[in-house]
């Protein structure tokens, strides 16, 4: 036995508190290298002997293939392999998240503008690239569904001719992925009981997660004929249970492994170059790796859909909201993806953070060969948010009344009835927050003047492109809220699964945490540390690299990291806590009764009682022993909603976020100054103070992005993407964000591990409509789309 410890108390002092635990602002582990530029992610992988894979990717958006000539490019020197559908090593062809509709090289047809059509392998990347640039392909182009009219018509082109998917006998239209209705009360009835009646069309652009690290990965063929994958993404078990069907492979011979991703937003939840470098792999017996130049990656992942939106409300005149109508129409674009979740998500948030007795509303997700679009922050209720709180705004305005003062008159509250029957069993701060960012003070006017001095640019619309010292400047000031669910819903068998190992090495205790959760920036593996030492109270905690040599952690989206995998290493390490004092109970229990007491703690790398009894050090009780154990937590099952009336328990948690937008535009060049950005937060349990802001601020920028700015412009007639590069898809830099201030409360879901709430989504929803009502605000337009450009604001 190491040491000198008997197990009987030697004291009665409590043990030396472990630090960095849960509630402390503890550092990134990678934070540092990021910043300094030498983290590796997944494009600076290397292999001493692998080639380089490139993709070919269609022209047109909808067309026959007439032919496919590779014979130049397998001339070139340096090629090792070309591949099209033909070649591909399995019978099973075609991937896909919720169902396989998607080829992983275009087969007899391609749908969209960039589906990859054939790949090349060859030892540099730019001979890979002049490779693919020698393959002929031969197209018959083919009538184009752009819109829901084409879609709908009567004669509509079928996207995909032959469905066979779970919603295919569901819908009225093959050109349909998903619809949900949702019944509740007697909407028309109710209208013609309202005083007021406002209604609105909306229209929502396509946006791109815009992530800065392009899709990347390394796949290394191994002896037994497996592959080992090293790759970014979202969600390494769902991307396998897609691959090893491609491949003709067991699961277990495909081996994946988390590199570094540069961001991620939803747009890596997808299959991107996964199965592209493996199958290159298996066919030439070398490691291939594959990265995406900037205008690729605008063509190798799904982006957030774009939707036009129809609401209808209707409000007595004390300002109590009668009922509401509304279809979404949501374009999917030419695979499904996860569209039918999105779907289910626009359909069941669409009424907002509001009490609506009487609803009738319907979303739908339309196949089109426009480009794929599925996962993005915020999942359907984004496009929802911007709609209901535009008619939020109308309303109040038709009744004279402020707009926070009407939201608030309204707001949901905990045991509120949502439209699909759930009740809200959580508390709902929904008025607290539109309190709390109100009540802020205002920015100061004019901000840009000094004393005595020029006018500093920076803080005017268009910067330094010096278009305006002051003049033809108005503000405006709007407010927003939100609701976002958290995690997956409607009868998702949502789970994850934490391996925690506690050994003493090197004289000490020192735990292990083992998941297979994707560190997309979210900050998990800081969080599985926290979590570990205030379970296990050891200062030492390793994060093992994710993998699936264990069990899945689910997907990184959704909000649901810190909620699920956080609560299974929680579940996980409170079972090995257990298994520990068991050993000390046998080893030291027969001398000190203590041990038999309830509320035994693991504290500061030792075991003391509840009342602060150090009983045995965890060296002592451990030894040479190691306790690992592996188990998988749930959160509450979930259920479908029915297809009819939409009813049903669907989500797990709701997510509340509120923002105060003040602009000032140049209403004579349509230019928009976003001042500031207030936001206030219910995140349940702050685990993280200084990661909880991080992702609010985070989640707020890119609310802004597409409020004014960010669109991918697909043009109507060729269905080809007009803008595929940071050049001329615009995001926000530094010197148009805003300043952030964040409040937050914490108010504990009972349900939920320490209480947490997801907070990575929600400000992204409230942040977007926040901005328009300001610009509404400042210049009484109506502005019923997002981005707002300038034409927009000037009329032009």
């Amino acid at each position: 036995m190491a040491g000198t410890t008997s197990g009987i108390p030697s004291n009665v002092t409590q043990g030396s508190r472990t630090r960095g635990g849960i509630g402390e602002s503890t550092l990134r582990p990678d934070g540092t290298l990021k910043v300094t530029g030498e983290f590796a992610y997944s494009s600076d992988m290397w292999h001493e002997d692998m080639l380089w894979g490139q993709t070919l990717r269609s022209t047109v958006a909808h067309a026959e293939i007439v032919s496919i000539d590779v014979a130049e490019a397998l001339a070139v020197p340096g090629v090792h392999a070309v591949m099209t559908y033909d070649d591909l090593p399995s019978p099973v062809k075609y991937y896909g998240m919720e169902f396989r509709d998607t080829p992983v090289l275009a087969h007899g047809k391609v749908r969209h503008h960039g589906e990859p059509v054939a790949l090349v392998a060859a030892d540099h990347p730019e001979t890979a690239r002049r490779a693919a640039a020698k393959i002929k392909v031969e197209y018959r182009e083919l009538p184009l569904v752009t819109d829901e009219a084409s879609a709908l018509a009567p004669d509509a082109v079928l996207v995909h001719e032959n469905r066979d998917d779970h919603h295919s006998a569901h819908v009225p239209h093959p050109n349909i992925v998903h619809r949900q209705p949702i019944v509740r009360g007697d909407a028309a009835a109710a209208a013609a009981r309202a005083d007021v009646v406002v209604s609105g069309e909306y229209t929502f652009g396509m946006q791109d997660q815009a992530f800065l690290g392009p899709e990347s990965g390394l796949a290394v063929p191994a002896e037994d004929g497996g592959v080992d994958l090293y790759v970014a993404t979202q969600w390494l078990h769902s991307d396998l249970r897609q691959i090893a069907p491609v491949l003709g492979l067991p699961e277990e011979k495909v081996r994946m492994t988390m590199a570094g991703v540069g961001g991620a937003f939803g747009g890596r939840e997808d299959i991107s170059m996964q199965i592209l470098a493996s199958v290159l792999a298996l066919r030439t017996g070398k490691p291939v790796k594959m990265v995406y130049n900037r205008y690729e990656s605008f063509f190798g992942h799904v982006h957030r859909h774009p939707a036009k939106l129809w609401y209808e409300h209707g409000a007595t005149r004390d300002g109590k909201l009668t009922h509401m109508r509304c279809r979404i129409v949501l374009d999917g674009g030419a695979y499904a993806s996860s569209t039918a979740s999105v779907v289910g998500n626009a359909a069941s948030l669409s009424a907002g953070p509001y009490v609506i007795d009487d609803v009738d509303i319907e979303a739908v997700g339309l196949y089109t060969n426009n480009p794929p679009c599925g996962a993005m922050r915020g999942f359907g209720a984004v496009q929802a948010c911007f709609a209901y709180e535009a008619q939020m705004d109308k309303l109040a305005d038709e009744l004279g009344m402020d707009p926070v003062k009407f939201r608030q008159l309204n707001a949901m509250e905990q045991g509120t009835v949502m439209p699909t029957g759930q009740v809200v069993h959580h508390p709902a701060p929904v008025a607290e927050l539109l309190d709390m960012v109100k009540g802020r003070p205002l920015p100061p006017q004019r901000q840009w003047e000094s004393a005595g001095g020029p006018a500093d640019l920076r803080a005017l619309p268009g910067g330094l492109s010096n278009t305006t010292h002051g003049e033809g400047i108005v503000r405006g000031v709007g407010y927003a809220v939100g609701i976002k669910n958290v995690a997956f819903s409607e009868g998702f068998d949502d789970y994850s699964t934490a391996r925690v190992r506690l050994e003493v090495i090197g004289g000490e205790p020192v735990a292990m945490v083992h998941t297979a959760m994707a560190e997309v920036g979210q900050g998990g593996v800081t969080i599985h540390a926290q979590i570990a030492r205030t379970e296990l109270g050891v200062q030492q905690v390793t994060i093992h690299p994710a993998d699936t040599h264990v069990g899945s952690a689910g997907s990184t989206s959704a909000g649901r990291q810190t909620y699920m995998t956080g609560g299974s290493v929680k579940n996980s390490c409170a079972l090995v806590r257990e298994r520990v004092l068991d050993i000390g109970r046998y080893k030291f229990g027969a001398q000190q009764p203590a041990w038999a007491s309830d509320g035994l703690l693991l504290e500061g790398g030792k075991v003391v009682t509840s009342g602060g009894e150090v009983l045995a050090s965890l060296v002592d009780v451990l030894e040479d022993e190691a306790v690992e154990i592996e188990a998988e937590w749930r959160h509450f099952p979930t259920e479908p909603f029915d297809r009819v009336t939409g009813q049903g328990k669907g989500h797990v948690q709701y997510a509340f976020a509120a923002h105060r937008a003040v602009v000032e535009v140049d209403t004579e060049l349509g230019l928009v100054k976003v001042v500031e950005l207030a936001v206030a937060q219910d995140v349940g349990k702050a685990l993280n103070p200084l990661s909880v802001v991080g992702q609010i601020q985070g989640g707020t920028v890119q609310g802004l992005g597409v409020a004014v700015m960010e669109e991918i412009i697909v043009d109507p007639k060729t269905a080809k993407v007009r803008n595929p590069s940071f050049t001329d898809y615009l995001l926000p830099t530094i010197l148009d964000t805003p300043t952030i201030p964040v409040d937050y409360l914490e108010l504990a879901d009972p349900e939920a591990p320490y209480g947490v709430r997801g907070i990575g989504e929600a400000p992204t929803l409230s942040s977007t409509p926040a901005v328009l009502a300001a610009i509404r605000n400042a210049t009484g337009l109506e502005l019923d789309r997002t981005p707002v450009r300038p034409e927009h604001l000037t009329g032009l």
